[in-house]
């Protein structure tokens, strides 16, 4: 499963981040930045919070391919 942001979307409220910090960063505007678009099994119930989470919808899941 990949991680995808749209940046377009995001308006830096940070609670993605805070959900999922090994899969996702905040830049020095405290903008969201992917760290890996590759979730591992391991970091998938973060991951799916960090996207349920964001208010701007600016987090996705897609499916490996």
């Amino acid at each position: 499963m990949k991680l995808l942001l749209d940046a377009t979307l995001c308006e830096g409220y940070g609670v993605c981040q805070e959900q999922a910090p090994a899969q996702i960063e905040l830049d020095d505007f405290g903008y969201a930045a992917i760290l890996a678009a590759e979730v591992p099994a391991d970091g998938e119930a973060a991951v799916r919070a960090a996207v349920a989470a964001c208010p701007n919808r600016a987090l996705r899941l897609e499916p490996q391919r």
